[in-house]
């Protein structure tokens, strides 16, 4: 009888365990003919810093992506912020600095995130895990162009 409540625990835990969000590699976002036409353009991109920069500018998405529950690494770049400087709306990207310094990332390496409440500031050079679910949705505005957007369920440290 003592062993019961054990195993009642143990049979409600596990569905709590399966629903642990996966994580999304940036990667993923890429279309996989977009990463063919990346590899090809390697060997013809000048890295003396002689030439203009080479920018990639694909908006094109990933279509299996959209709906996807899981959790992605990135920085957050504040778009709109409240009079009490708490974060409206934000773009997450995946290196420090993008958005901040010419050129961004590409449409398809950005996400547009709108938070249901305001997000206390954060500081902008720490990295961050982002939860929720994908959306194949554009947002352009004057810092930048994104081509996916997240439903968000929560920010946390990266750790």
């Amino acid at each position: 009888m003592r062993l019961f409540p054990l195993l009642l625990l143990l049979l409600f835990a596990l569905p709590l365990h399966a629903e642990a969000l996966k994580e999304i590699d940036w990667a993923e976002l890429i279309p996989p003919e977009e990463v063919e036409r990346l590899e090809a353009l390697a060997d013809a991109i000048d890295h003396s810093g002689a030439g203009p920069s080479y920018t990639w500018e694909s908006a094109a998405t990933v279509p299996a992506m959209d709906g996807r529950r899981g959790k992605l690494p990135g920085y957050i770049v504040p778009i709109s912020v409240s009079e009490s400087n708490e974060i409206l709306e934000f773009f997450l990207v995946p290196y420090f600095g993008a958005c901040i310094h010419v050129p961004p990332p590409p449409p398809n390496q950005i996400l547009y995130v709108k938070p249901e409440k305001p997000l206390p500031m954060v500081h902008i050079w720490d990295a961050f895990w982002v939860q929720g679910t994908i959306r194949l949705r554009e947002v352009k505005n004057e810092l930048a162009h994104s081509a996916y957007a997240i439903d968000l369920e929560s920010v946390e440290p990266y750790r």
